[in-house]
């Protein structure tokens, strides 16, 4: 009976492998944005944030697939995201805009990463309760995205960031506390992906493929930029009578009407 619990623990000691390769390639990205962003070579930076996002998608659902999750991959995976969506970003906003404000630059920097904590903290406790289809407030890859589409077309349009600096510090404010907000937003985990769907569907992803591929930083600024506002307007739309817990505070005092 011993010999047979030993052999249990010996194999709860391991690691799955591949799930956590994704995720270490995930915080790779994040950290060498990081590192590029204080170099000043801002557009890699944007590109290894958008390719830390590919990877945060692949680990959980390549975990999912295999059969390999565990609460290691769980935690680490936070860990990573922290890394690549709250202090990549902030410290890109940063370097291309908000250093020339002092201390009200970094100070917008805190916030979006310490909402970006919160988020991950607030998504972690719910993962058994919440509601699959919806977010509760921005998800931290899509604020990430949404920072580094604005820094890589700033770059694109050889924009000075220091001249955009209080836009961009209001940006960051805002995305930190779209992502603390009780706004819903579609996670599209109820999308039948195994489904069958017309030729002009599949031609439509072709046209989106080809037009991020021609301007990709203009498309997915507009794109995420969009995402983050869907929230909000869905929740204006929906409620007839906006209360303050359907904008901020506990999650069960959002009680969203499903219409």
């Amino acid at each position: 009976m011993s010999l047979q619990k030993n052999q249990n623990q010996n194999t709860n000691r391991g690691i799955y492998l591949l799930p956590n390769l994704l995720t270490t390639a995930g915080l790779f990205s994040g950290f060498y944005a990081i590192i590029a962003s204080i170099n000043g070579a801002f557009e890699p930076a944007t590109i290894a944030i958008f390719v830390a996002m590919i990877f945060d998608g692949l680990d959980g659902r390549v975990a999912r697939i295999t059969n390999t999750q565990s609460a290691f991959g769980a935690e680490y995976d936070s860990m990573a995201d922290i890394v690549s969506f709250g202090v990549a970003p902030a410290l890109l906003a940063f370097s291309w805009a908000l250093s020339s404000l002092g201390k009200l630059g970094w100070l917008a920097a805190f916030i979006y990463v310490a909402c970006a904590a919160l988020r991950l903290a607030r998504f972690n406790v719910q993962t058994s309760t919440a509601d699959k289809r919806y977010f509760q407030g921005l998800a931290s890859p899509a604020a990430a995205a949404l920072v580094a589409a604005t820094v890589w077309a700033g770059v694109d349009f050889n924009i000075d960031g220091h001249e955009y600096n209080i836009v961009m510090a209001i940006l960051m404010a805002l995305s930190g506390l779209l992502m603390v907000s009780n706004f819903r937003y579609s996670s599209f985990k109820s999308i039948e992906w195994k489904g069958k769907v017309s030729f002009i569907m599949i031609l439509a992803v072709v046209l989106i493929f080809v037009f991020v591929a021609a301007q990709p930083a203009q498309v997915l600024f507009a794109v995420f930029l969009g995402y983050a506002l869907s929230g909000p307007i869905t929740t204006f739309k929906v409620e007839k009578e906006i209360k303050l817990e359907h904008v901020i505070g506990d999650d069960s005092d959002a009680d969203f009407d499903d219409k």
